[in-house]
């Protein structure tokens, strides 16, 4: 039975699933959507980050944009550097989750740069303030207009669900999160259910961890 993680809990992946070596990771959410209202694009992202909390170059951070991609069933993935993280397909239509998955993405522990000490999990919503065929109601849109936002992460070779983290906290006007961290300690890794807001969408992300 997965564990039901609050925000703050670390869950121990040595002790807790010591045969994973591939992590899936499934994020949900539902948007209250206006009537005749614009549909949101949220886009799931990870970082790679090193002891300094930075991330070492450009292809550790893996999002819908990144240059490196390989083809799967569900469609383009990009990768990171290392291969270490598949991220996630860009779903066109970020607006019907009913409780399945919205974006996924899989970690390959044994493939991760020795000098990676954090693998953050994020998930912005995508604005176009530039774009004039873009509504422009869609720079408003904010966390505080989506519902039962959620991470889960299952062990890919058995199937089995192991952590679960369903974002309990108020949003105003954020558009961007941290839901979670995979932290690298020692020769194991442990998750942290981080559920960080923040404003400024991937670019904020990206400040960050740059």
């Amino acid at each position: 039975m997965a564990l039901n993680l609050n925000k703050g809990s670390r869950f121990n992946l040595a002790k807790e699933a010591p045969a994973l070596k591939v992590a899936g990771i499934g994020l949900g959410w539902d948007p209250n959507e206006e009537e005749n209202g614009p549909d949101f694009d949220l886009d799931v992202s990870a970082f790679l980050l090193t002891s300094d909390g930075k991330i070492p170059a450009d292809e550790y951070v893996v999002f819908y944009g990144s240059e490196l991609t390989m083809d799967s069933p569900e469609g383009k993935r990009p990768y990171s550097g290392d291969e270490s993280v598949h991220g996630a397909v860009d779903a066109i239509d970020g607006t019907e989750s009913d409780g399945e998955d919205d974006e996924d993405m899989r970690i390959y522990f044994d493939k991760v740069w020795e000098g990676v000490e954090q693998i953050v999990i994020t998930v912005s919503i995508t604005k176009y303030p530039n774009d004039t065929k873009k509504d422009k109601r869609t720079l408003l849109q904010n966390f505080g207009m989506v519902n039962d936002c959620y991470i889960r992460v299952w062990d890919e070779e058995s199937g089995v669900e192991i952590l679960r983290y369903d974002l309990k906290e108020q949003f105003t006007n954020e558009d961007a999160l941290v839901f979670g961290r995979f932290i690298r300690v020692g020769s194991s890794w442990e998750f942290l259910a981080s559920g960080e807001k923040h404003n400024g969408s991937l670019n904020k992300l990206i400040e960050l961890f740059t």
